[in-house]
């Protein structure tokens, strides 16, 4: 048997097992129409859209398992007719575009829930104001939903799609929490990476709260400048890639510090967990909300039925008020949350760092002007730990150029030639480093190559 023969019997073959597996009731699956199969994706997801309209908003009727629910089958709907080209077909895109505004509004409820059951555990502080602003973007969500529900209803009825006779009860969608807690039987023990885990735990959040500082978030801001900002210095893009560290934070820390919950242990290391769980979930529901506002509702250029159907979403999200709640309370709230942490974590980060000291030689012959300053102040803040620089008597921070340029007119004064780095080890290895290259200079005071090792402060 020739390598093709045998390549197409072993595709004859996983076809027959897959219309096997795909046999329901004596009826192959790939016999159903399109249209048959869209009736049945759509099936749960309008139960939800009929109990959306059937129940007075409350704590007890939107819920967590609510939220899921309408994930899950707004999300297996849109596959399906993304599968089968309703972006690209007049009469369901329309469908396809409801079906995405419920998923990522769904989506961020269902995060903005998470964080509102957890709050409790975070120890974060007086969280009345940001309780308070949650509590507006999750009534902004529940009214977009609820105005959604019966155009994507209309909807289906225009598409011939059958409407379920029952609907969901509240007993359906319970919530998460109850008056008992488990009893916490199993020691919450550090592990053995500890210390050195919480050096690059403590560092990196320090790292990302100052990229957040670049945001300029001091608070609110006005529609009208939001729309500066959206999209081009805040967009999706950037938010999920924060996200994503965000996130491998929160796992290092669960894997190699504590590997218990938030009820017990030390309380100090739980508390900066705390903020990266709000900040994450907080990321989260900003990148849902600024994909949609980007993806559906942003104006460009389009042709005649984007744009109808654009507009026709508007009416049901409201594009001022989605920016309002993505930037003013997601984004504005994980800049102070990470502003808040920093100083937690740079204690923590001094608490567990190893220490030393190095003893090299200064700058030759323009001593520590601009140039080599600045260098010396990057390689500290790189690392994030403390580092002063002795000379004789006097200490002086190392993260600081203006600091250095003190400690230069001193060493210069004094006729100084050696000095001492002292403090954060990590940073210490490339402070030798730095020197071993005369600080990046050359004898006339030009720039030269850094060694690899130093490639971050190109």
């Amino acid at each position: 048997m020739s390598q093709g023969e045998f390549a197409e019997k072993a595709r004859q073959a996983a076809l027959s097992a897959v219309e096997r597996l795909d046999a329901v009731g004596g009826v192959l699956q790939d016999e159903l129409t399109f249209r048959e199969k869209a009736a049945i994706f759509s099936h749960e997801y309008l139960m939800c859209c009929a109990y959306i309209l059937s129940v007075t908003p409350s704590r007890y009727t939107y819920t967590k398992k609510l939220y899921s629910k309408l994930i899950g089958t707004s999300s297996l709907l849109e596959d399906l007719l993304d599968f089968h080209g309703a972006k690209n077909n007049r009469s369901w895109y329309y469908y396809r575009e409801l079906c995405a505004a419920v998923r990522h509004l769904a989506k961020a409820a269902y995060a903005l829930k998470h964080i509102v059951n957890r709050l409790p555990f975070y120890e974060l502080g007086d969280l009345t104001d940001f309780e308070r602003e949650g509590a507006v973007t999750h009534e902004f969500l529940v009214n977009s939903l609820r105005k959604l529900a019966p155009a994507i209803l209309d909807e289906a009825r225009r598409l011939k799609l059958p409407i379920p006779k029952e609907t969901y009860r509240v007993e359906d969608f319970p919530r998460i929490s109850t008056p008992d807690l488990l009893e916490s039987d199993i020691d919450d023990q550090e592990t053995g990476q500890k210390t050195r885990s919480i050096v690059r735990l403590a560092t990196e959040f320090i790292s990302v709260s100052k990229a957040f500082d670049d945001f300029g978030l001091e608070g609110p801001l006005k529609v009208e400048d939001i729309r500066r900002l959206v999209p081009e210095a805040v967009n999706e893009v950037e938010i999920r890639r924060f996200e994503m560290v965000v996130h491998n934070l929160q796992s290092t820390f669960d894997s190699y510090v504590i590997h218990g919950g938030f009820r017990d242990g030390n309380r100090r290391l739980k508390s900066l967990r705390g903020y990266f769980s709000v900040v994450l979930h907080l990321l989260e529901l900003t990148g849902g909300l600024l994909h949609f506002y980007e993806r559906h509702l942003h104006p460009v250029g389009m042709k005649s039925v984007y744009k109808k159907v654009r507009n026709q979403l508007s009416g049901q999200v409201d594009p001022e008020a989605l920016l309002d709640r993505t930037v003013n309370h997601g984004l504005l709230w994980a800049c102070r949350f990470l502003e808040q942490g920093r100083d937690l974590a740079q204690e923590l980060l001094d608490e567990n760092l190893e220490r030393g000291s190095v003893t090299v030689g200064v700058p030759e012959t323009m001593g520590f002007h601009t140039r080599p300053s600045l260098l010396v102040a990057k390689v500290v803040q790189h690392y994030g730990g403390q580092v002063e620089l002795v000379v004789g008597d006097s200490r002086f921070d190392a993260g600081s150029v203006l600091d250095i340029q003190w400690a230069g007119g001193k060493i210069k004064k004094e006729n100084i030639s050696q000095v001492v780095f002292t403090g954060d080890s990590r940073a210490l290895v490339d402070l030798q480093v730095l020197a071993s290259v005369n600080y990046g200079e050359d004898s006339m005071g030009r720039g030269i190559e850094l060694p690899k090792e130093l490639d971050y402060l190109r």
